[in-house]
């Protein structure tokens, strides 16, 4: 079963709802920063976005923009993935409930603080009645939810999928995951990808593989498997995108694998354009589904076949292959 590619949409410290970083990219020097929220009214009606968190309305402005960009209505499947979920209404929720003593608490923040508020959202908002589903499995997140899509697909259940990766930092939870390190190295953001998945196009989503601690040689093993299914091989790849950033130990890895497989020549990074964040992998795959559509990358390289290799912490490791057809 083919799937392809038809739309993605970003909200991001660049430009939002716009690939004009692909020319200009805006580069921060701040340890944390937070996404651009563009003009909402467009998407959610004022006094309805009064209630929502501003991770829901990123979530409803990407999924609009991407459907109308592939020309659909109503996606067969809603699938999310998401490393935090609803963290700043988790937060005004419990600080509430310590502030005022656990009285007189409105239902709001607790009603909108969970995991699966996101896709549930986007679907009241597009009226959808289909498949709805969410991944919560920290850096591997977006993985998850693509290979949920794929195998909806591949059972025959759905003809189209949304698929989106959103994640809100708060400076309170920052500071904690700073306190072990999150951010050595790199700076921290926030995401919102959201992508259309259909059976017919010109950018194909050849397969993915997640892979939970694997050695060296099985990683090569999966990559020349991951290229055998489009009958090439890993000198046919045009790019590698990586989860590269200032850290020596993340990139270690992401290295000891470009040397690997003959590709240190051909790997750009995401990570200096979009920032970290347990999603961040989602604009990975929305820097290659630029690229593919561009016919090139930012760096000028050639953009037919391009991998896509994450990793978290050295433990769940991802490969994507997009490939211009």
């Amino acid at each position: 079963m083919s799937v392809f590619i038809a739309s993605c949409a970003q909200i991001s410290i660049q430009k939002p709802l716009s690939d004009e970083w692909f020319y200009m990219p805006v580069h921060y020097d701040e340890p944390f920063v937070r996404a651009i929220d563009p003009d909402y009214k467009p998407f959610i009606n004022p006094i309805a976005g009064r209630r929502m968190g501003l991770i829901m309305k990123r979530a409803i402005a990407t999924s609009m923009t991407a459907l109308a960009d592939a020309s659909l209505v109503q996606p067969d499947a809603i699938v999310t993935a998401t490393g935090l979920g609803c963290i700043e209404n988790t937060e005004k929720f419990l600080k509430t409930l310590c502030y005022e003593g656990e009285s007189c608490l409105q239902p709001t923040y607790f009603i909108n603080s969970t995991h699966n508020t996101i896709g549930s959202s986007i679907a009241l908002h597009k009226k959808c009645h289909g498949y709805n589903n969410t991944h919560v499995h920290k850096g591997i997140s977006f993985e998850s939810a693509l290979l949920d899509a794929m195998l909806q697909f591949e059972l025959g259940k759905i003809e189209n999928a949304l698929v989106g990766a959103y994640d809100e930092m708060t400076q309170d939870y920052y500071h904690l995951l700073d306190k072990i390190n999150m951010w050595d190295g790199t700076f921290a953001s926030e995401t919102a990808v959201a992508t259309v998945l259909k059976k017919n196009g010109d950018i194909e989503l050849v397969d993915l593989d997640i892979l939970y601690k694997p050695e060296k040689q099985l990683l090569i093993d999966r990559t020349n498997l991951l290229c055998n299914k489009k009958g090439i091989s890993t000198e046919n790849i045009d790019l590698l995108v990586t989860g590269k950033n200032n850290n020596k130990e993340n990139n270690a890895v992401y290295e000891a694998f470009e040397k690997s497989i003959g590709l240190e020549n051909k790997s750009e990074t995401y990570k200096n354009i979009f920032g970290e964040s347990f999603t961040s992998s989602a604009y990975g795959f929305y820097y290659a589904f630029a690229c593919l559509r561009k016919g090139r990358s930012p760096q000028g390289k050639d953009a037919n076949n391009i991998l896509i290799y994450n990793h978290y912490k050295n433990i769940d490791h991802s490969l994507i292959l997009l490939s211009r057809c």
